[in-house]
């Protein structure tokens, strides 16, 4: 077995923007004569798309929406996501990143995302970034009904990915997936999808807990020792 794609989450691995995230829910929910409580976004927000996010706020006071009026909410939030955005001079994306990509590249890895954000929030990023032609594929959150820790994101992804490049014949367990939180951890491990658990949200030693291997940063991720692993077995090890 050999490690032949890596696929990203977006928010919380590839920008650091759930401050803006947590700010735009709770404009939401006051718009709907709600109020958040401190404990509501790590519960229900964080790995999860923003559909299953303001289904679940929204179910937990006792409000329950058609699914029209809930994709009208996502899209006001949405909207307002792109705008803040577009008024920043600079992304808030994590140190690291493209060096990472530039490493993966070298190694002729196939690129993927698979996020609970919606496609057009990816791909601004992608895009302001520079590294949008890298990715091969963008499973987002209007691609599937179901968020994390549901794996059809990540094996949505190796199947784009067999279409793209048929050569590949591309299994889930000659991917490596890149995360942050634990229903996207849980979600890749459920797709079969070996995983890395990036100190972005949570501590390392929740993460080593948790995920194949943790590191607290992009550049801390060894390869080599990755990829050697791959070529004897299934990931067990983790790398501190």
């Amino acid at each position: 077995m050999t490690l032949k794609a890596v696929l990203f989450d977006f928010n919380g691995v590839i920008i650091n923007d759930e401050a803006i995230h947590r700010e735009l829910i709770d404009e939401v929910l006051i718009s709907e004569n709600l109020r958040s409580k401190p404990t509501d976004y790590r519960q229900f927000c964080l790995g999860r798309s923003d559909r299953a996010c303001l289904n679940q706020l929204l179910k937990n006071r006792g409000r329950f929406v058609t699914e029209n009026y809930l994709t009208e909410l996502v899209n006001r939030k949405a909207q307002a996501y792109q705008q803040r955005l577009e008024a920043l001079e600079k992304l808030p994306i994590y140190p690291g990143l493209e060096d990472f990509i530039n490493r993966l590249r070298m190694r002729e890895l196939k690129l993927g995302v698979v996020s609970g954000s919606i496609h057009s929030e990816v791909e601004l990023v992608l895009t302001r970034t520079g590294v949008a032609e890298f990715f091969s594929v963008i499973v987002a959150g209007d691609d599937i009904s179901a968020s994390s820790p549901e794996p059809d994101g990540y094996l949505l992804a190796v199947e784009r990915l067999n279409q793209q490049y048929p050569h590949l014949n591309l299994l889930p367990s000659e991917c490596l997936a890149i995360e942050d939180t634990p229903a996207g951890i849980q979600a890749a491990k459920i797709a079969g999808v070996p995983v890395v658990g990036i100190a972005h949200t949570y501590p390392f030693h929740m993460l080593q807990r948790w995920a194949n291997w943790a590191v607290d940063e992009f550049s801390d991720l060894e390869l080599e020792r990755v990829e050697q692993v791959y070529s004897r077995s299934t990931p067990q090890a983790t790398i501190g």
